[in-house]
């Protein structure tokens, strides 16, 4: 099992100046950081770890659109086995390159728009056919709520979106899926992970431009719109929404963000029957400097040793938990607690 192999490296993980399973540096090639900061936080976490050093994802492998998976499957089981204190992310850069051509470019990109890329193509290549599928012709191509995933099954979550029509008070609910939820981030010097989801879930009045077709009415009619979370995934990562439009220039907030590690409570988002709704810190991606001369590096919680270490692409090193509460947090990675 990867699990117990997972334990028994957690003496030779305890001595630092020896090999170190899950504890690999990935070499920049070029303007990479924002790829290998996210590489390093999602090979990270424990189900999906263990879902690739099992084997398991060579079963539900789709060979036609897994060129990218693969690649990433070798990369897990390099930084895995520890045989070296970094290696190189050429081979999946490459292959997922022709599948998103954006990233193909040596050039800056944003980190989370990277990470919503990457759990889509793994969704393609791991996804369950649905009864819906199944009718179809075998290379059809479908949605990512058309069939479960690894994916689905560890980073799905799922919002509802209640309007309500201000004139005959009609409610309807629009649920939406989710991997990824962009905060805004209030405009003050320092506010908490609290204020920030806050500003997400209180209630939006849509009018002139913005008004629904209520059903009702049979006209456009302002109303009140609010989001709560009815399915909530093991895994949920929060976008910190740092990169703003100002009078027609993008800038970025310095704002401070104060996060918990652990004991995050969703249930005042949540609808009543809504479950895992506390979390503990396992992941950031933070981004320092501006807009036009950033650098991406990851904190990551090692799941044996269970102690934080900053990777600054080829450069592992172990930190003190207060180090991991830094203003540059971009991308939070949290975990249900208890799974």
């Amino acid at each position: 099992m990867a699990w117990k192999w997972m334990y028994s490296c957690k003496e030779q993980l305890d001595d630092m100046s020896s090999r170190h399973p899950g504890l690999t540096g990935l070499q920049n090639l070029e303007n990479t950081c924002y790829m290998n900061a996210v590489l390093q936080c999602l090979c990270s976490l424990t189900p999906l770890v263990q879902y690739f050093l099992s084997g398991r994802w060579n079963i539900d492998l789709h060979e036609e659109v897994g060129e990218s998976a693969i690649a990433f499957g070798c990369l897990m089981s390099d930084m895995w086995h520890g045989e070296f204190d970094y290696v190189s992310p050429e081979a999946f850069h490459s292959v997922f390159g022709k599948r998103y051509p954006v990233f193909s470019r040596r050039a800056q990109h944003d980190a989370q728009e990277f990470l919503i890329c990457v759990l889509d193509d793994l969704h393609q290549a791991f996804k369950e056919p649905s009864e819906e599928t199944q009718s179809h012709d075998a290379g059809a191509s479908t949605g990512r709520g058309n069939g479960k995933s690894i994916i689905t099954k560890l980073f799905e979550g799922q919002l509802n979106y209640g309007i309500r029509c201000l004139r005959c008070k009609a409610l309807t609910d629009r649920p939406e899926s989710f991997t990824v939820l962009s905060l805004p981030i209030p405009s003050t010097r320092l506010c908490s992970l609290q204020d920030c989801l806050e500003c997400f879930f209180q209630p939006d009045t849509l009018t002139q431009n913005n008004q629904i077709h209520c059903g009702w009415c049979q006209t456009s009619q302002d109303a009140t719109v609010k989001a709560s979370i009815i399915q909530a995934p093991q895994i949920i990562i929060f976008h910190l929404k740092r990169f703003a439009w100002q009078d027609q220039n993008r800038r970025k907030l310095s704002t401070t963000v104060c996060y918990p590690f652990r004991h995050l409570d969703l249930s005042p988002y949540t609808t009543p029957s809504t479950k895992k709704t506390e979390y503990s810190l396992c992941a950031v991606v933070n981004h320092a400097g501006d807009l036009d001369y950033g650098h991406y590096t990851a904190f990551c919680k090692h799941s044996v040793t269970e102690h934080w270490y900053s990777f600054d692409d080829a450069q592992v090193t172990k930190i003190p938990d207060s180090a991991v509460q830094a203003d540059t947090a971009y991308l939070l990675f949290y975990t249900s607690q208890g799974y």
